[in-house]
């Protein structure tokens, strides 16, 4: 999996209809999976280009450790996603053959109040038939071996919504989902290891999951997508009560926010 310094990673897939069909029972969704032809939904990428690494290579966190792949080791094993920005230029098409480009466009190693960390950003380039379909720019956090302390005071939601829906969430659900996207962290199936090691409270609701979550509800309101950003800002914690909540904004688009317990801000995000 490793790569020189500054090149790209390059995964290719052919985007599996039975894939997309899994997610879709996954999720409970009404009506037909979507069949090869049929144009990838919004955040429905994430269940293709694997990257399987070997368990050598992967850290006590169950991802693939840094340095093994075109993030760098910053003596920081445990990764956290912290957010994203997506660029639609054309549709992904079910059954077709894919290329996705990953390159690392930044790494820099930080001290904040609560220790050291280190911020990567990844571009990830989906193409079909040589022609450029999704731009993803993927912002994570790695953090030291040792969890820190929570923060004090969790952020609030920023506005009364517009439209709000529940959001139901149980543990085959997230177990489905990380096999779905061959997600090995930890933290969303392993309880002891998410409350003994992490510090969570339990099972932690992947990030990507609940921006997907949100590009879903907007997809309803706007119809196709043309870009997605989000930013994840507290987890939510498998079993809380938790509402997909959205709002117009005046330049157009929406704004979108995760609302878990007492008003804590889990996820916020914008559409248009």
């Amino acid at each position: 999996m490793s790569v020189p310094e500054g090149s790209a990673m390059i995964v290719e897939d052919v985007l599996d209809p039975a894939r997309a069909a899994a997610l879709h029972e996954t999720l409970g969704l009404p009506g037909e999976p979507p069949r090869a032809g049929a144009a990838l939904p919004p955040m429905w990428h994430r269940i293709h280009f694997w990257e399987a690494a070997p368990p050598a290579m992967l850290g006590p966190d169950g991802h693939p450790r840094p340095g093994a792949g075109v993030i760098p080791d910053m003596g920081l094993p445990r990764r956290m996603w912290a957010g994203g920005r997506l660029e639609w230029r054309a549709p992904l098409i079910l059954g077709r053959r894919a290329t996705r480009s990953t390159r690392c466009e930044s790494a820099t190693r930080k001290e904040g109040r609560r220790g050291p960390f280190a911020l990567v950003q990844l571009v990830h380039e989906y193409a079909q038939d040589g022609a450029l379909c999704l731009r993803e720019v993927q912002d994570l956090a790695y953090l030291p071996a040792e969890a820190a302390p929570p923060a004090a005071v969790p952020p609030v939601v920023p506005d009364r919504a517009e439209w709000s829906v529940p959001l139901t969430l149980d543990a085959p659900l997230l177990f489905r989902y990380s096999a779905l996207t061959f997600n090995g962290h930890r933290i969303h199936y392993d309880a002891d290891y998410a409350r003994q090691v992490e510090g969570y409270g339990g099972l932690v609701v992947h990030g990507p999951l609940l921006a997907h979550h949100l590009a879903a509800l907007a997809c309803a309101r706007l119809g196709r997508l043309g870009a997605f950003r989000y930013r994840a800002t507290a987890p939510l914690i498998l079993g809380e009560a938790a509402r997909l909540c959205a709002r117009a904004r005046p330049e157009g688009g929406l704004a979108l926010w995760v609302e878990g317990p007492a008003g804590r801000l889990c996820m916020e995000a914008q559409a248009a």
